[in-house]
């Protein structure tokens, strides 16, 4: 939102109003809040994308507490042409996968199994990673010329309210554990983790591929590096 509204698009977005207006202030003649009370709901959408030229899905469930893998997963979202969706790097590979990942990867056959057979019982990464694999393929399904971003881990600067570490969304929430807890073992520490990405650039993709027309129907793998917490611990010595 942020980095549309700098290059000077008109914003309208599904949001919390209040503290999303006073974050941006100095845009209030090119943002507009809509709040859809239940997103999951057939047409939930309709409304808020009347009259949209573009629309970036900036965010799905992302947690390890599930219970029933309904909870994430579902709907795909709107059904309009020129939507940038932030998929996940979960949706390319699995937790044992290796060797070269590409656009044509996906990661569906293993968790969405595992999900099938087990149903709530099944492992939270399987949940998850299901989750994401067989949402984007719903959404290249239908929507021709769908982008699709899929990062790992994102960390960075966060905008929303904090209220409590309790309430951090799930990957800053592991770099907080990781980082300022000071509860990780040495071994823990060196343990090589899968990549990573700066949410800022994570941001400026969303923006990149609605502005140039080659990117519709394209997937993008967004990465930095691998890491391991030692890494993030000397740069941010507590």
């Amino acid at each position: 939102m942020q980095d549309l509204l700098k290059r000077g698009y008109s914003v309208r977005a599904e949001s919390k109003a209040t503290h999303v207006r006073s974050l941006f202030k100095a845009y209030v003649d090119k943002l507009e809040i809509m709040e859809v009370p239940d997103i999951t709901q057939p047409g939930a959408f309709n409304a808020a994308v009347q009259g949209v030229d573009a629309i970036t899905h900036t965010a799905s469930p992302f947690h390890f507490s599930a219970d029933d893998p309904n909870e994430l997963i579902g709907p795909p979202g709107p059904q309009l042409q020129h939507i940038a969706v932030l998929s996940s790097g979960a949706a390319v590979t699995g937790s044992l996968d290796r060797g070269e990942l590409h656009k044509r990867t996906w990661n569906e056959e293993k968790s969405a199994a595992e999900v099938r057979e087990q149903g709530c019982t099944a492992s939270q990464s399987a949940k998850y990673r299901a989750s994401k694999a067989l949402a984007e393929k719903a959404q290249v399904r239908d929507l021709v010329g769908l982008v699709a971003l899929n990062p790992p881990f994102v960390f960075n600067p966060i905008l929303h309210k904090v209220a409590s570490p309790a309430t951090l969304n799930s990957s800053v929430v592991l770099f907080y554990e990781a980082i300022l807890t000071q509860k990780k073992t040495p071994e823990e520490l060196a343990k090589v983790q899968v990549s990573w990405f700066d949410v800022r650039d994570v941001s400026l993709g969303h923006v990149c591929v609605l502005e140039v027309p080659a990117a519709g129907g394209q997937r993008f793998i967004l990465t930095a590096s691998m890491f391991i917490w030692q890494d993030w611990c000397t740069c941010f010595p507590v």
